[in-house]
């Protein structure tokens, strides 16, 4: 079995995605011991985002540009990881509503027609069914079904979409939200994420 354990913020140690993606790994490699991680930290490292010279090499032309080759291998790589892993477990903060960009950047790595999907007749087909996601959402405010912000929440129902329409439809949000609003609601947020998880069947 393998995990694919990618991390987006940008905050560093003081990331609350960091954190709780942490927290569920552990879980994870509780349930079972002998399950192959692989890391991803994608705040320090990002992937490039694409650009017309990327598009270009997807259609076979050749390049000039060592940075681009570098990060065509790269975006490779995490295209394999992905197809690789049975679960992911993704660190997603919210970011003026939405992810982050590095985030946006993988997941344009990964949505590939005939790989990850395809169209067909009846419609688009995912084909990374069977994985399994957990997704550590940390937000400065609330934004939940009830909350006078509700209609600007594009990160979870991003995610979800996303990953629904590559197949997957086993896909659990463990949310710290309220995390900016004073250092206690991001203390307890912390909490109540944590046990969350402790909760969760790995």
């Amino acid at each position: 079995m393998k995990l694919l354990h990618i991390d987006t913020s940008i905050l560093g140690q003081n990331s609350v995605s960091r954190q709780l993606t942490g927290i569920i790994v552990a879980r994870v490699r509780d349930a079972h011991p002998g399950i192959e991680v692989r890391y991803t930290d994608l705040g320090a490292e990002p992937l490039e985002h694409l650009s017309g010279a990327h598009l270009a090499a997807a259609q076979g032309a050749t390049l000039e540009s060592a940075t681009v080759l570098r990060d065509l291998e790269r975006g490779r790589e995490a295209l394999e990881d992905f197809l690789a892993a049975d679960i992911l477990v993704v660190g997603a903060p919210m970011y003026n509503f939405t992810i982050s960009s590095q985030l946006k950047a993988w997941i344009d790595r990964i949505c590939v027609a005939g790989k990850t999907f395809r169209y067909t007749e009846s419609g688009p087909q995912g084909l990374a069914a069977g994985k399994k996601v957990i997704v550590a959402s940390s937000r400065g405010g609330f934004y939940g079904p009830q909350s006078p912000a509700a209609a600007l929440e594009h990160q979870e129902s991003y995610l979800r979409g996303v990953f629904g329409f590559l197949g997957i439809t086993e896909v659990t949000f463990v949310r710290a939200e309220g995390v900016n609003i004073s250092p206690d609601q991001r203390q307890a947020a912390i909490s109540a994420a944590a046990a969350e998880v402790a909760q969760l069947a790995a």
